[in-house]
């Protein structure tokens, strides 16, 4: 399963990340970082939905995300 983590205290709550996000899974989130902005969250009930396409991460203007994806086993071919 892909994911993005967002750091917290770098995020500026501008929401560019889930302007572009293909699954719409970044959202506002209610909490404060130490400088007052409100930042960007993925939701428990959306996280398995990231693809780990990383547009939020390339997007981000505060290189406040990181994205894993995950590897997908491929099919033996010659069967």
């Amino acid at each position: 399963m892909s994911r993005i983590v967002i750091d917290e205290e770098r995020c500026k709550g501008c929401l560019l990340c889930a302007q572009v996000c293909p699954k719409t899974i970044i959202a506002a989130s209610s909490r404060f970082n130490a400088k007052g902005y409100k930042v960007a969250e993925v939701p428990e009930a959306a996280k398995d939905k990231c693809t780990g396409c990383a547009a939020c991460a390339q997007m981000c203007p505060d290189v406040a995300i990181k994205v894993w994806r995950s590897v997908k086993s491929k099919a033996k071919e010659n069967d």
